[in-house]
C-alpha cells in the first residue's frame, strides 16, 4: 500500500486513505497521535498537534500497557488540510529531569491547543501520567505562536478528580471547556475553564456516569452540543457512542452508535481506530472531519490516522435514553471511506473566509 505522500502529485492528490500511512512535505511519517486541530485566522492554517511517538514501544512492567518514552508533542500546518508541515516539536519531553512531569519514562497524551482572544495565547491541555497511570492529571503549557515554543506551567487533577482522556472545546462564545474521563473511567466531567484557560472554574458537572467511555470528541452544530467517545478496552478499538446536550454541562443523552458503511465489524470497532478529534470545516454547516487514532499496541509509532466525513443531520434513528423528554436529536453519521476528499467548493470556501 502507498502512503499518503503530499510531495507527489497526480490523481491521488488531495485524497484522503484512512489507514494509510500518512507523510508530511518533506517526507517524514507524520507523528501527531492523539491529536488536535486548530484553526488560526492570524496565520490563516490549520495547525495539527499531537504526541510524538517515534521512538521504541516497550513494556514497562511485564503486564503494564505498551509505551513509547515521552519525546513531545508534534505540530503540524496546512492550508488544505491534506498537505502538512512539519513544524517540530513545539513541547519536548524532559530527557534528565525525573521529578518533571514530561521525564521520559512518564506519560503526556491527548494534546489539545485553543487561542485565547484576551490574553492571545495559545494553551495547550493535555494528559499527564506516571508510567502506572495513578497520577491521573491535566497538565497545562502556553505560548504566543501556534508553532511554539510552549512553555509547559503544571499539571494538577481537576476539582481533585482523577483525569485521564480528556479534551479542551472553545466555544463559539469564546468560553472554553475541559472534558476528562474521571472515577476510574467510569464517567466524564466537565468544567469551564478560566478566562485566560490557564484554569480550571469552580463549577463541575459529572456525565455519562457508569457509562465507562473515554476519548471524548466535542462539537457543536447548530446550537446543540455533540460528543463522541469510545469505551475502555486499553489500545484495542471499540464501538463509538455519540452523544448530544442542549447545554454544555449537560445534561447529556446518548443517540447511539455513529458508524456508517463499511462491514458489521468495522461499525463495531469505529472502523479499527479510537476518536481523539472532531474538526468543524469552515464554510460547510453539518459538515466535520472526524479524527480518530488506528493504535498498533506493538509498534505505536506506526499507529495510523482514520479521518472520515462527519455530517449532522436527520432524525437519531436509535436514540437510547430520553430520560429527559428533550427533542428529537439530529443523527451524527460517520460515513466509512476508503478514499476520499474533501468537497471542490469546500476549498472555495475556505479561501474565501481567510
Amino acid at each position: 500500500m502507498t502512503a499518503v505522500d503530499p510531495t507527489k502529485g497526480g490523481n491521488d492528490s488531495m485524497y484522503f486513505y484512512p489507514g494509510r500511512v500518512w507523510l508530511d512535505t518533506d517526507g517524514n511519517t507524520i507523528q501527531a497521535h492523539g491529536g488536535g486541530i486548530m484553526y488560526d485566522h492570524k496565520t490563516a492554517r490549520f495547525y495539527w498537534y499531537g504526541e510524538n511517538k517515534d521512538g521504541p514501544t516497550y513494556q514497562a512492567r511485564p503486564k503494564g500497557t505498551q509505551r513509547v518514552d515521552i519525546i513531545g508533542v508534534s505540530c503540524y500546518s496546512s492550508k488544505d488540510l491534506w498537505s502538512w508541515t512539519h513544524e517540530g516539536i513545539v513541547l519536548r519531553g524532559e530527557p534528565s529531569n525525573v521529578i518533571h512531569d514530561l521525564y521520559k519514562s512518564k506519560v503526556l497524551e491527548r494534546p489539545k491547543v485553543i487561542y485565547n482572544d484576551r490574553t492571545e495565547k495559545y494553551i495547550m491541555w493535555m494528559h499527564i501520567d506516571d508510567a502506572n497511570y495513578t497520577k491521573a492529571s491535566v497538565g497545562v503549557a502556553v505560548s504566543s505562536s501556534p508553532t511554539g515554543p510552549f512553555t509547559y506551567l503544571y499539571s494538577f487533577r481537576p476539582h481533585g478528580c482523577e483525569s485521564r482522556d480528556m479534551t479542551v472545546f472553545k466555544d463559539d462564545d469564546g468560553m472554553a471547556y475541559l472534558f476528562y474521563s474521571s472515577r476510574d473511567n467510569t464517567e466524564l466531567h466537565v468544567s469551564p475553564l478560566t478566562e485566560d484557560y490557564l484554569q480550571i472554574t469552580a463549577a463541575m458537572k459529572r456525565i455519562l456516569i457508569r457509562r465507562h467511555r473515554e476519548a471524548p470528541a466535542v462539537f457543536k452544530h447548530q446550537g446543540t452540543y455533540y460528543m463522541i467517545t469510545s469505551g475502555c478496552s486499553g489500545w484495542a478499538p471499540n464501538r463509538a457512542l455519540a452523544h448530544a446536550a442542549e447545554s454544555i454541562m449537560g445534561p447529556w443523552e446518548t443517540l447511539g452508535n455513529p458508524c456508517v458503511g463499511g462491514n458489521r465489524f468495522y461499525r463495531l470497532t469505529t472502523f479499527l481506530s479510537q476518536s481523539t478529534f472532531v474538526l468543524p470545516l469552515p464554510g460547510l454547516s453539518g459538515a466535520f472531519i472526524f479524527m480518530a487514532d488506528r493504535w498498533s499496541p506493538s509498534n505505536l509509532r506506526d499507529s495510523r490516522y482514520v479521518w472520515l466525513p462527519l455530517f449532522v443531520g436527520g432524525l437519531a434513528d436509535e436514540p437510547l435514553d430520553y430520560s429527559f423528554g428533550f427533542p428529537l436529536w439530529s443523527r451524527v453519521s460517520i460515513y466509512w471511506h476508503k478514499k476520499w476528499r474533501l468537497p471542490e467548493d469546500w476549498k472555495i470556501a475556505n479561501t474565501a473566509n481567510t
